[in-house]
């Protein structure tokens, strides 16, 4: 039978952007409802807010994602671009530096010279873009499917906050808003940890531990500037 393994990295791609997405989604989105309705701003005008947030946000969120990561996926284009180019004028230099990489990799110079030798008749543009650019496809730049993973998430994320804030009157709004943020937050973090395979609470006193600050520092901004109620 084939031997297969499963490893968390293979979800890195889309893992880092829906953690990012939802983060922010619950931080912003509450911190901005809480920072309202410290402000003395009514039921109305905080569901408002938290409403325009989540849109802005998820769409700020996805274009953000996909310039970032669409520069990055340019750039690897451009240097498999240079690489191919130099593989069909300079074939023997890209083979002995091939050979250099495994050398210090650990191996002998014939085994290095006999590696490179079959993988770049195998492959040699794929070889090159492993071995010396760190170009693997697990981590290959995806713009779209971050983009709307963040997206998606951020709204998910923001939603829950605005939600709570809808259900509950206006006087418990911050109490109410803050208290289960941070058990969102504290529930993402550890899910977030435990798929990445990382510490789950670590994971968890993070993400509760920024949002909490966030939460805190809106609060003081909206009691600052807040009006009184005529």
């Amino acid at each position: 039978m084939r031997h297969s393994e499963y490893h968390r990295s293979h979800h890195i791609g889309w893992l880092r952007a829906a953690v990012l997405g939802a983060n922010d989604g619950i931080i912003s989105t509450s911190s901005l409802i809480i920072g309202i309705a410290t402000a003395h701003a009514t039921h109305q005008n905080i569901l408002l807010t938290g409403m325009a947030g989540l849109v802005s946000g998820a769409m700020s969120m996805a274009a953000g994602e996909y310039v970032s990561v669409s520069s990055q996926s340019d750039t690897e284009t451009a240097d498999l671009g240079r690489e191919r180019d130099e593989l069909a004028t300079q074939p023997e230099h890209e083979l002995e530096e091939l050979t250099s990489i495994y050398i210090h990799r650990g191996l002998t110079p014939e085994l290095a010279k006999q590696v490179s030798k079959q993988l770049t008749a195998h492959d040699a543009l794929a070889a090159h873009a492993r071995d010396e650019l760190g170009i693997i496809d697990t981590m290959n730049a995806r713009p779209i499917q971050a983009a709307l993973a963040s997206a998606a998430t951020f709204a998910v994320g923001a939603a829950l906050p605005l939600f709570i804030a809808f259900i509950v009157s206006t006087a418990n709004i911050v109490p109410f808003v803050a208290l289960t943020s941070l058990v969102f937050l504290a529930l993402l973090g550890g899910l977030a940890a435990k798929v990445g395979g990382a510490n789950v609470w670590i994971g968890t006193g993070r993400v509760a531990f920024w949002g909490a600050l966030a939460m805190a520092a809106t609060a003081g901004v909206g009691s600052l500037f807040g009006v009184a109620v005529a």
